[in-house]
């Protein structure tokens, strides 16, 4: 987040810049915290609803989709996302 930036401002720039998505942002589903190089990471998911935009990729990854829970439970993921999804009720629907 940048100084003084508010969650919805830090969600909707963060997914512009990272997805090409515009979107407006809703309720907090919950939220983790991950260890870091001086402390802990806050890290607060919001639930949004796509208004605008074409998917792709960011700068930080090498590819991007829209999956089914059939394909999410094939993909590697980071320690902890599937439970944490699955607590806040926002794994991919079948």
């Amino acid at each position: 987040m940048e100084p003084d930036e508010t969650d919805e401002a830090a969600v909707t720039r963060e997914l512009a810049e990272e997805t090409g998505l515009s979107v407006t942002v809703g309720r907090l589903v919950g939220h983790v915290e991950r260890p870091a190089p001086n402390g802990v990471f806050l890290i607060f998911d919001y639930e949004c609803q796509v208004t605008s935009g074409v998917l792709r990729a960011g700068d930080d990854a090498s590819d991007v989709a829209w999956v089914d829970r059939a394909t999410f439970d094939t993909l590697p993921t980071t320690y902890g996302l599937v439970e944490a999804l699955s607590g806040w009720n926002c794994l991919p629907r079948a």
